[in-house]
């Protein structure tokens, strides 16, 4: 990894986190109570520890900071909410995607919000509504061009008032369509080409936290999957040791993508947030989640059919994610594609361990 300032920046705030947790220190409370099967645990449950390696400098120079590839340094961010429903299968362009979130709304379901930099597929969708849990999660992508297809009515002004750089279909036609092949309101399409031309004086790809390693650190504890479970959705990670990247799930099914084959992701993150009602809703009564995604918790890194188990900190709206081992090492996450799955932390993940070997 090259020493850039942002790396030195985020080292020191890191240093800052690792005494924080060792004093205990914590607004996001302790570590959700672990229950176990013989061959499956709640998230909670901690791995054996042992020294964190320095992150690898075999990364491409001009990496983008968001996934690690390469090519996508200085390129521009577009941020797109996806239905994710069955009926949304399969996904449009999802596999371009150089990070994705999982997020609960109304009633149990999730969405996802893709981001896009590195690379842009032709199409995206089915595009759906944002959320208020979005204005606080992206904000620190600064400027990203944001890609939606409706708004609660109380919800836009806030969503005018953020830094994101809205090309909602709300705000004009062009960059969206309609797709025949697809039943509405599951055929809103979107052309990311299109929209980033839409989007003025948006921000190109900056520093979020993340940090990216090809070598993978020694004190994980060998994974074969994990599962969020909502109360009307799921997102299961299960590891491909031939693909060398977890296989996505869906809501009990394969991930399906347009481009052929199913979603893989690289590295997965379990991010467990404070969850409450947001004041928000639909018109039918259901009312909207919101996540907190600035403060400390908990969570799990996996890469490489491994799981760390990491504190998270993120000192306000402006400031970069860090994700740090209980050795007080950031927790390198591998060049590729990051899913982000937001949990309620009152409802833990469940991970099915790999026998020791």
């Amino acid at each position: 990894m090259r020493a850039s300032s942002t790396s030195i920046t985020r080292l020191a705030a890191a240093g800052a986190v690792a005494a924080l947790a060792l004093a205990g220190c914590a607004s996001g409370g302790e570590a959700p109570a672990a229950t176990t099967s013989p061959s499956t645990t709640s998230a909670s449950q901690p791995a054996e520890q042992t020294a964190t390696p320095t992150p690898s400098p075999t990364i491409a120079e001009n990496a983008s900071p968001l996934s690690g590839r390469p090519g996508g340094e200085g390129k521009r961010v577009l941020i797109v909410k996806y239905d994710n429903t069955p009926n949304a299968q399969p996904h449009s362009g999802l596999t371009k995607a150089d990070v994705v979130y999982v997020e609960e709304v109304e009633y149990g379901l999730t969405r996802i919000a893709a981001v896009f930099s590195t690379s842009l597929p032709r199409t995206v969708g089915p595009v759906r509504s944002a959320r208020i849990s979005d204005l606080e999660l992206f904000a620190n992508y600064q400027d990203a061009a944001f890609a939606y297809s409706g708004a609660q009515h109380r919800l836009r002004p806030l969503i005018a008032a953020s830094d994101l750089v809205d090309v909602s279909g709300d705000k004009g036609p062009y960059g969206y369509f309609r797709d025949g092949s697809r039943p509405a309101p599951y055929n809103f399409m979107g052309q990311p080409e299109k929209l980033l031309q839409r989007a003025k004086g948006s921000a190109v790809a900056q520093d979020i936290g993340f940090q990216f390693s090809l070598d993978a650190p020694a004190d994980g504890r060998a994974v074969r999957a994990v599962k969020a479970s909502y109360p009307s959705s799921s997102a299961k990670f299960v590891w491909n040791s031939s693909a060398k990247r977890f296989d996505v799930y869906l809501n009990g099914r394969p991930a399906r993508a347009t481009e052929g084959g199913t979603q893989r992701a690289t590295t997965v993150v379990v991010q467990y947030v404070k969850q409450y009602d947001s004041g928000f809703g639909d018109k039918f009564g259901g009312r909207t989640p919101k996540e907190d995604t600035v403060g400390t918790g908990y969570g799990w890194v996996l890469r490489d059919g491994q799981a760390y188990k990491v504190r998270w900190t993120r000192d306000d709206e402006s400031a970069p994610t860090l994700f740090v081992g209980e050795d007080g090492q950031v927790v390198p996450f591998k060049p590729g594609q990051v899913w982000v799955v937001l949990v309620n932390r009152k409802e833990p993940a469940t991970f099915a361990w790999a026998k020791a070997s």
